[in-house]
């Protein structure tokens, strides 16, 4: 990695000094006071939604001159709607247990000493991500309600969103007499300032990644400060022989065309050869006519061929990417263990669907793929922070780590052993 400059290390480590001390006073907060903090954030973001939604226009108008791909467009637009739902969110990590002081386990020794593992904020966490404002605000409220302090580095994208986001909650901080510290923006110095808080280690406890596989793998691979890794979403759905076609075509098209721009949107259709003829030509027609380009392998482009639907011949290239928009690669395969294997050759450890109704083939799909999150009869779609109840998510960890799958409250907090004795000193 580069050098880093002088000033940019200097910057950083006086914003993460200040993160610090803030850290240490959200840490001595109690669960009703954090939660009309975020109650009272939430009205001030539904306050400011104009502004919010002038702000992000000037990012959408940036975006669009640059030749932002319409995904990406979709992933940084904030309207009055998404802005409430950001707010609601807020609300609704306001409502959820509060993991800090929870006894994770504990006992009393033969010798009279009580011991327990008690959960604990991280202390000073990093968030770097790419142009999803939503983040900035999620980032935000997990990071309060765990008692942690929290850096955002967003995306040059989405840069004027993220100042209004974040002016907005920080002046909803000091306004509640909360050190607005609680909440900081990186912006600006480039690469640099970036690279700076990467190797801010001492400063900063954790840092989380967000983003294209470029962003984390970058992060991963540079940071010196701990790094919880969350991954890109090379999703599939595989279509069992003993499927239920109708909600098949159901959960693929869902899948696929929900949200399309996210991690959790499936990229890859695997169908069984028994059930190809039956379900692949509705399939692909009903894709095909939501606007979904088709990447087919040899036997799909046959089905499609007789269907009359457009097609491009898929290659191993187009199974191994996150299209982040309206494409799918699809293949037919002649068994289970061949679907299994494809995964493994092709997925992200993400999110993995099996549509079926033979519950032996469920059961070895749930036992051998290797994923964050395995679905049975259900849309990709599901794996979510949200829809999973934990309020708003930081990211979906594919890591095998501490965390994986949706990070929320627990996830940010580590523990620590408390032990109390009377006395005691060890023989």
């Amino acid at each position: 990695m580069p050098d880093i400059s002088p000033q940019a290390t200097a910057s950083v480590a006086a914003l993460a000094g200040r993160a610090g001390v803030a850290a240490r006073e959200l840490a001595q907060l109690s669960r009703s006071r954090k939660d009309d903090v975020l109650r009272a954030l939430a009205d001030a973001l539904d306050t400011a939604t104009a502004q919010i939604v002038a702000a992000n226009a000037e990012d959408l108008q940036r975006g669009r001159d640059g030749g932002m791909a319409p995904s990406l467009q979709d992933r940084l637009t904030l309207t009055p709607s998404r802005i409430a739902a950001i707010a609601e969110a807020v609300r609704d990590i306001a409502a959820l247990p509060d993991p800090v002081g929870e006894i994770v386990r504990g006992s009393t020794l033969p010798n009279g000493l009580q011991i327990r593992q008690v959960r604990v904020p991280m202390g000073v966490i990093g968030m770097i991500y790419e142009a999803r404002p939503n983040v900035t605000v999620d980032a935000a409220g997990l990071a309060l309600k765990s008692g942690n302090a929290v850096i955002l580095r967003g995306g040059s994208a989405a840069a004027s969103s993220n100042r209004v986001l974040v002016d907005v909650m920080r002046e909803s901080l000091a306004a509640q007499g909360i050190n607005p510290d609680a909440i900081s923006l990186l912006d600006g110095g480039g690469h640099d300032a970036v690279r700076a808080l990467m190797t801010a280690r001492g400063l900063v406890d954790l840092l989380i990644p967000r983003g294209g596989a470029q962003l984390i793998d970058s992060v991963v691979r540079n940071s010196t400060v701990p790094v919880i890794e969350t991954g890109i979403g090379n999703c599939h759905v595989y279509v069992d022989a003993a499927a239920d076609l109708d909600k098949a075509l159901a959960i693929t098209l869902n899948s696929k065309t929900h949200r399309p721009s996210v991690c959790n949107a499936a990229e890859s259709l695997l169908v069984h050869s028994q059930v190809a003829e039956s379900f692949l030509p509705k399939a692909l027609c009903e894709l095909s006519g939501a606007g979904v380009a088709l990447h087919t392998d040899a036997r799909a482009s046959a089905i499609a061929t007789d269907a009359g639907v457009p097609f491009a011949m898929a290659t191993d290239a187009d199974f191994a990417t996150e299209y982040h928009g309206l494409e799918m690669s699809v293949g037919v395969v002649d068994t289970l263990d061949a679907a299994l294997e494809h995964v493994r050759a092709y997925g992200s450890g993400h999110t993995e669907a099996i549509v079926t109704e033979d519950r032996a083939a469920a059961r070895r799909w749930t036992a051998e793929v290797d994923a964050a999150a395995v679905m049975v009869n259900a849309s990709t779609r599901f794996t979510d922070g949200g829809e999973f109840g934990f309020g708003a998510e930081i990211g979906i960890s594919t890591q095998k780590l501490h965390a994986r799958g949706p990070m929320a409250l627990p996830e940010l907090t580590t523990t620590k052993w408390i032990v109390e004795g009377d006395g005691h000193v060890r023989a």
